[in-house]
């Protein structure tokens, strides 16, 4: 078997912002498998990095990439062990190998949705924007059919959010639409409490990450507090062992995760 790699820069349609800066081309790097070298790809993997969020978006990225190729034919586990701290190129490894199996370009993991017996739940994502966009986004994903609607907030001020919020719940119950919202750290830990009081007013189904990652006191304090469920999001980033992984959900005890 043989491997190569290579770059997409891929533009996004409308800037996507988040609390932590707005988002307009994403780079994705493909790892391709091969039976002979230079011949058209058997299989392909992805590895979804994200500039400035992932824990392995480090210099030497390329070269680890680089390297895996020109180590394709070792066994997994010796790859894997490899790849550890490069989480997204041990995904693409995994897709690509799982891909070269079914011998099928479209296929990785066969299931009752690819067998088209089956579909998959998923929510309408609003980017962050003035108040009059994320309301216009809104309008639209609800217009779509879409019966659960996730808010990225943190980024305007907080009020505004709340209106948007409350524009859904004016027209559709809890019932019909499930919210859930996404704070990517945007909170302090002092402020946090109040402003998941005041999201719990619209019945939120959950809410990632309110505060940031590391301040495992204060996040345990929140999910015990159940003011509104939280799921752990950037709290798992740069947990690459079992051990460790285990004992950061024995300490916060969240809700969900991501």
């Amino acid at each position: 078997m043989y491997a190569s790699y290579k770059r997409y820069t891929l533009k996004f349609k409308q800037p996507a912002g988040t609390s932590r800066g707005t988002l307009v081309e994403k780079d994705s790097w493909f790892i391709f498998l091969h039976d002979k070298p230079h011949h058209s790809p058997k299989a392909v993997g992805e590895c979804g990095l994200l500039k400035g969020l992932s824990c392995d978006d480090l210099p030497e990225y390329e070269e680890k990439l680089k390297e895996v190729c020109e180590n394709i034919n070792e066994p997994y586990d010796v790859l894997e062990k490899k790849t550890v701290d490069y989480p997204s190129i041990r995904f693409g490894l995994e897709q690509a190998f799982n891909n070269y199996k079914h011998e099928n370009k479209s296929l990785y993991l066969p299931s009752g949705f690819t067998e088209g017996e089956k579909s998959i739940k998923i929510n309408g994502l609003i980017w962050m924007g003035k108040k009059e966009f994320m309301l216009e986004q809104i309008k639209q994903k609800l217009k779509n059919g879409f019966t659960c609607i996730k808010i990225k907030i943190g980024a305007i001020d907080f009020d505004s959010e709340l209106e948007c919020i409350k524009y859904i719940r004016s027209q559709y119950g809890p019932e019909d639409v499930e919210i859930r919202t996404d704070a990517n750290g945007a909170f302090t830990a002092d402020e946090a409490p109040f402003k998941l009081e005041q999201l719990a007013k619209y019945k939120i189904h959950s809410i990632e990450q309110p505060i940031k990652s590391g301040q495992i006191d204060e996040m345990a304090a929140l999910c015990k507090k159940n003011i509104i469920p939280i799921a752990l999001d950037e709290e798992l980033i740069g947990l690459h062992n079992i051990e460790s992984k285990m004992q950061l959900l024995s300490d916060i005890k969240p809700q969900y995760i991501i």
